[in-house]
């Protein structure tokens, strides 16, 4: 059997490393195709290196732009590349762009498409990942769901009879990286070793497309009683530049993007995380770090459990939130480490 994964930005590296693995352990054909998406090195090469991800087979690099003009420029590039290699199973990743442009370009081809992280919803229309991720569920011949939940959004949207419950890929590969840099105690530079500190990101268009609300979640930030370690995405950096906010003032302490062993580190090493992340607040949930998460809504909602997840989409009472108490999350919702061998078994099967 063939499969080809199409990725093509950071979450999407993170995901395909345990499935790269279950298949190589399966003697699965799999060839990688990277969209180019995220193009800055620091958001793409140093997560194949760190995860052991292997060499891509086709690199689009179609770089950034307008959501029309990106996920046009994939299909352009990834119709020839499916139409010489002709996989028996065509999996994509999450809800960016490069994913709905997968799952369309392998439709028209007639190519099985396996939506990996299907179900989720933030009921926001307004995301453009909202769009990408229901509308690869459609065009998906098998929706592979994290949870419980993700199962019940499919089968209200009449997909039931094709959705598998097969468990997070990201607890497989954040709970194996937490092992590893603990047994090895790597640290990342700009961590204070010596006090407590804050990790956070910044990246959505709705936190900095907007001058006055990027400068006032900056300004929160910086205004912490802690060090707030700030990788800078790309977006961020372009963004605050534009508007001349500065991103090294009060607490902050901005940092070059990480790799994703050195994330993990940083976030179990955190009293808190402040994020617009996705993928970040469900990290911070398995890590058992309280998360405060910068959107009005989240794809996530069994992170609230305990209270380890909390929403506040302007940054109010940051302070408060970030000390806050949290409960005991007793159950495990994105599964236990075992989500790309069930994933493999659903596609041999």
């Amino acid at each position: 059997m063939r499969v080809l994964s199409i990725v093509g930005a950071r979450p999407q590296f993170v995901k395909l490393a345990p499935v790269a693995q279950a298949l190589a352990r399966r003697s699965v054909d799999h060839l990688i195709v990277h969209t180019g998406q995220h193009y800055d090195p620091r958001m793409s090469d140093a997560f194949f290196a760190d995860l052991g991800i292997p060499e891509a087979d086709a690199h689009l690099g179609v770089g950034s732009g307008g959501h029309g003009a990106q996920t046009g420029a994939i299909l352009t590039a990834l119709d020839p590349v499916l139409q010489e290699h002709r996989p028996d199973w065509v999996i994509v990743y999450g809800d960016t762009n490069s994913t709905l442009a997968g799952a369309v370009s392998a439709t028209k081809l007639h190519l099985p498409v396996a939506h990996l992280e299907a179900g989720l919803r933030s009921h926001n229309r307004r995301m453009p990942e909202e769009i990408n991720r229901v509308l690869t569920d459609h065009a998906a011949d098998i929706c592979l769901a994290p949870t419980e939940l993700a199962m019940r959004n499919l089968e209200a949207e009449g997909l039931a009879h094709r959705s598998r419950l097969v468990g997070d890929v990201m607890t497989d590969i954040c709970l194996m990286t937490r092992d590893l840099v603990t047994k090895r105690g790597r640290t990342v530079a700009g961590v204070p070793a010596d006090r407590p500190y804050v990790l956070a990101t910044i990246h959505r268009a709705e936190n900095t497309d907007d001058p006055k609300k990027l400068a006032r979640l900056v300004a929160a930030l910086a205004d912490l009683h802690l060090p707030v370690v700030l990788p800078v995405h790309p977006r961020l950096r372009d963004k605050a530049e534009a508007a001349g906010i500065t991103l090294d003032s009060g607490s902050l302490l901005p940092v070059e993007p990480l790799g994703y062993p050195d994330m993990v580190t940083a976030v179990v090493g955190a009293c808190a995380v402040v994020t617009d992340s996705g993928g970040l607040q469900k990290e911070a949930f398995l890590l058992q770090t309280p998360c405060v998460t910068l959107r009005s809504e989240t794809e996530w909602p069994e992170t609230f459990e305990g209270g380890w997840n909390v929403l506040s989409p302007h940054g109010v009472d940051l302070a408060a939130l970030v000390h806050r108490p949290v409960g005991r999350a007793a159950s495990a919702p994105y599964g236990t480490g075992n989500a790309a061998d069930q994933i493999v078994a659903a596609l041999l099967n």
